[in-house]
């Protein structure tokens, strides 16, 4: 991922411009969506950051492909158009819904679990997160099976290790002293 200083500048820029005249809420759908398809394909990202494929092309594929997101939206593949800076586009879409959820109190829980959350454990998950911050809470879960059972919970700087391998871990020190 290309230049992050560049990057939160645009996403500043284009959050300043969204919130001024109220589409705030459509372009973070829309930076969501570009994130996620970039990230989500490979042909779509290796195409953005091929240098030698004009500056017009990847305009145009992006108005395509991307056909109903917001004018402010458009505007920012015509900003990146202009300055022949394509490559960053994912990580504006990751700064400005990152700018977007400070902006309105909301913060983001990441969740580890062995196995995609299900609605118990989310229960149990949202029940400590209450605990944790009294933000408005977004859950990104993280599947990683080599933690046995269990969750970790990370918000900001705080994490809760309630995984199955930290109990195992605690019991092995315990036994060792």
């Amino acid at each position: 991922m290309a230049s992050t200083r560049a990057a939160i500048r645009y996403a500043k820029a284009i959050l300043d411009m969204s919130d001024a005249i109220g589409v705030a809420n459509e372009v973070s759908n829309d930076m969501t969506l570009i994130a996620s398809t970039i990230n989500g394909n490979q042909e779509l990202n290796t195409f953005i950051e091929n240098p030698t494929i004009k500056v017009e092309v990847k305009e145009n594929v992006l108005l395509e492909v991307f056909a109903d997101v917001n004018g402010v939206t458009k505007g920012l593949f015509h900003l990146l158009f202009e300055n022949k800076r394509f490559e960053i586009l994912e990580a504006i879409a990751l700064e400005f819904n990152k700018l977007f959820d400070e902006m309105n109190g909301i913060e983001v829980a990441k969740v580890t679990t062995a196995f995609p959350l299900d609605v118990d454990l989310k229960a149990k998950v949202l029940a400590k997160i209450t605990t944790l911050s009294d933000k408005k809470i977004t859950i990104e879960n993280i599947v990683d099976a080599s933690i046995i059972g269990g969750f970790i919970l990370r918000i900001g700087d705080k994490q809760y290790n309630a995984s199955v391998a930290n109990r195992l871990q605690v019991l092995k020190r315990e036994l060792s002293n």
